[in-house]
């Protein structure tokens, strides 16, 4: 199974579990595209509407939103079902048939890199959006911790799934050269910013290890490692109180589409 394509067998889960984006990316995206309330929005992943449910609140919901996975569709569809502008489609983005719409942004939340090759996405994007459009790309970044429990944590990793070993992911800022070059390639996109947004989130042990389960990466791991690999993290957790706090990091690219 592709890692895409995980999410859609714990559609529930993954709306209960995964933290919410801040607010004040969503505003700091409207400003930046200079969006008006009538515009219109194509989001490529929506997931189970987490992002989608952003811009609604603040007003904007005008809103084509893409998902490949049938269950996520179908969640996020229910979920806005009283909302008459949020359109939900069930396809892959790579060959979804648009119509010749046209959009004045596109967001998309912890997703874009799913679509592939890059290459093709942000060309099939540019060829959305309207003159002056904007791209709002953000995701969700791990930040490693290296104190307690942390480090025991990470044992446990290298003990049943060494291959996710936080201390071998890529840093913060290899991650944001990476993902500006992949914006600006191929000349599509002009005036990116960068916007980086951090809080601390506290979890019990069981909200820890289920939202775990709603990592792809995780996912893919066999269920009987799995079921080890949890039990020893919340072996731990307990140990040290039963309560984790957790750093998170989203990570925001803005452009505007050239002429």
């Amino acid at each position: 199974m592709e890692r895409k394509n995980t999410f859609n067998e714990i559609a529930n889960e993954y709306e209960k579990y995964r933290p919410p984006y801040p607010e004040q990316l969503f505003k700091d995206i409207l400003e930046f595209a200079e969006l008006k309330a009538n515009n219109v929005i194509l989001e490529i992943g929506c997931g189970t509407g987490q992002a989608t449910t952003g811009f609604v609140n603040l007003g904007y919901s005008n809103i084509t939103a893409i998902e490949l996975g049938e269950n996520l569709a179908e969640l996020t569809r229910q979920k806005f079902r009283n909302k008459q502008g949020v359109k939900i489609i069930n396809s892959q983005f790579e060959t979804w048939n648009h119509e010749n719409e046209k959009f004045n942004l596109a967001i998309s939340g912890t997703a874009f890199h799913f679509v592939q090759p890059q290459e093709f996405g942000y060309r099939k994007v540019f060829d959305l959006l309207r003159d002056q459009g904007t791209i709002g790309f953000f995701w969700t970044v791990h930040v490693p911790t290296y104190i307690e429990p942390y480090n025991e944590i990470r044992e446990i990793y290298r003990k049943y799934a060494p291959q996710l070993d936080d201390s071998q992911n890529p840093s913060l800022e290899q991650i944001i050269e990476d993902r500006s070059k992949l914006t600006l390639m191929d000349g599509l996109f002009k005036d990116l910013e960068v916007k980086q947004y951090t809080w601390d989130h506290r979890f019990t042990a069981s909200e820890y290890i289920s939202l775990l389960n709603t990592n792809s990466r995780h996912r893919l791991v066999p269920e009987d490692v799995r079921n080890k690999l949890f039990g020893g993290i919340r072996e731990i957790i307990e140990r040290y109180g039963g309560n984790l706090v957790k750093p998170q990091a989203v990570v925001l690219f803005l452009a505007k589409k050239r002429p």
